[in-house]
């Protein structure tokens, strides 16, 4: 599987992040200017790779502060039925904890300039894109790339959505899945007050964003998807 390309334009390091007492690793990228609006990038299933690592640092060239935790705590893969032991594995009260200390860390940051932040998420972090504001005020906007959700106790407080707002980039692949559960939770969204937007894209396949992975990257998707991407962010940074 080839890399993606690295985008070596703003100042990409590792960072901890603290974490019911433990110090939990991740990545953050500043933009050029040093300061800007902050936004939670969540991997796929395959853990914090390097294509998440240049999502951060796409979003930093656009001007934001992004900071991605490794909610795997180091592991990672390239095998697709590791991934889903990996994805299955995952505590989703834990990863309340850890996206709400992230919303925290990144406020705290004198790089971040506003007191609330953004998420973004593919796939498995589409679907924790999508709880991520009903844990935590500070976090505002949640981009949802193909979100899956198929954890038992996914359970979302969506009346929490109530002042925020959710995009969600649909796989016409997925529509057979995972369609019933996107719709079901837009339609949430909106009657809890909070705002969505679904979209379709033609003959689109899961993970048509992860340049990564040329086997299911569709190009002109991943571009309108990432032009409607960085209009929302900077509308929620506003």
């Amino acid at each position: 599987m080839p890399g993606p390309v690295v985008r070596q334009t703003v100042g990409m390091r590792n960072t901890t992040i603290s974490i019911d007492g433990q110090d939990v690793p991740g990545v953050i990228s500043l933009p050029a200017s040093g300061s800007g609006p902050g936004v939670i990038v969540i991997q796929e299933w395959w853990g914090l790779v390097p294509h998440i690592v240049d999502v951060t640092q796409r979003l930093a060239a656009e001007g934001f502060v992004a900071l991605a935790v490794d909610h795997y705590r180091g592991a990672e893969t390239t095998e697709p039925d590791e991934a889903q032991k990996l994805m299955l594995g995952l505590d989703i009260a834990q990863i309340a904890d850890d996206l709400a200390a992230a919303a925290d860390d990144l406020v705290a940051r004198p790089e971040v300039t506003g007191e609330t932040v953004s998420v973004i998420g593919f796939c498995m972090g589409g679907g924790l894109a999508l709880l991520a504001p009903t844990i935590s005020d500070r976090i505002r906007c949640a981009t949802a790339f193909y979100p899956a959700m198929p954890w038992p106790q996914y359970a979302p407080d969506w009346s929490r959505y109530a002042g925020k707002s959710a995009n969600v980039h649909k796989a016409l692949s997925d529509e057979p899945g995972n369609g019933p559960a996107i719709a079901e939770y837009a339609d949430a969204i909106a009657a809890s007050g909070g705002s969505v937007d679904v979209f379709d894209y033609p003959d689109s396949v899961h993970a048509f964003f992860n340049d990564a992975r040329p086997e299911v990257y569709q190009e002109a998707n991943s571009a309108l998807a990432w032009e409607r991407t960085l209009d929302f962010l900077r509308s929620c940074a506003g």
